[in-house]
């Protein structure tokens, strides 16, 4: 079986909308001061060890007029990735990627059982609080920021349901961010 692993910039207050300057929130961008050699360099190689991304569709979007006009080992990866986009909207997808159409749990799921290496999740937060709600998330990454920006968009499901998680690493980058890795306790 695949591993999901859900993968969050996150704020201390839990917004994980606009992290690296993307026009939906009033203080887009608020990684960037924090962001740090070692803080690059785990990103990095965790896109490196996935095979595949899954991405809800807005995501989807910004990710694919943002990574095609890059380049160095990073970009290259994300470029060259294939990509499952939960969509039931876009006709047509490019960047190396197919559409997951129909009944969301059900289709990662069986993307789980498929042959292959780890599965990334990044920002989507529709789709990442859906995983949660089933139970389809094997570990979640979240790098949280020393910042609070009011609100926006979160990925915690708000339907009262406990989910119990343990802590199997946790490391602080010298910015003052740290990354808190988390798997679901059977």
């Amino acid at each position: 079986m695949r591993t999901l692993i859900v993968t969050e910039f996150m704020t201390l207050d839990g917004v994980v909308e606009a992290p690296g300057g993307e026009p939906t929130h009033p203080h887009t961008g608020w990684t960037i001061p924090f962001g740090v050699p070692g803080l690059y360099a785990y990103k990095l190689q965790e896109t490196l060890d996935a095979e595949s991304l899954l991405l809800g569709r807005i995501t989807y979007q910004g990710f694919s007029s943002a990574w095609p006009d890059r380049d160095g080992e990073f970009a290259d990866k994300m470029n060259a990735m294939p990509k499952h986009v939960v969509t039931g909207t876009l006709p047509e997808l490019g960047w190396n990627a197919t559409a997951l159409i129909g009944d969301v749990p059900a289709a990662v799921m069986d993307l789980k059982r498929g042959d292959g290496g780890p599965i990334l999740v990044a920002g989507s937060a529709t789709l990442v609080r859906t995983l949660l709600a089933h139970g389809l998330v094997d570990e979640m990454r979240l790098m949280v920021f020393p910042i609070m920006i009011g609100g926006g968009l979160r990925i915690f499901p708000e339907d009262r349901g406990k989910i119990t998680l343990e802590l199997t690493q946790l490391e602080r980058y010298d910015s003052g961010a740290l990354l808190q890795v988390y798997r679901p306790v059977a």
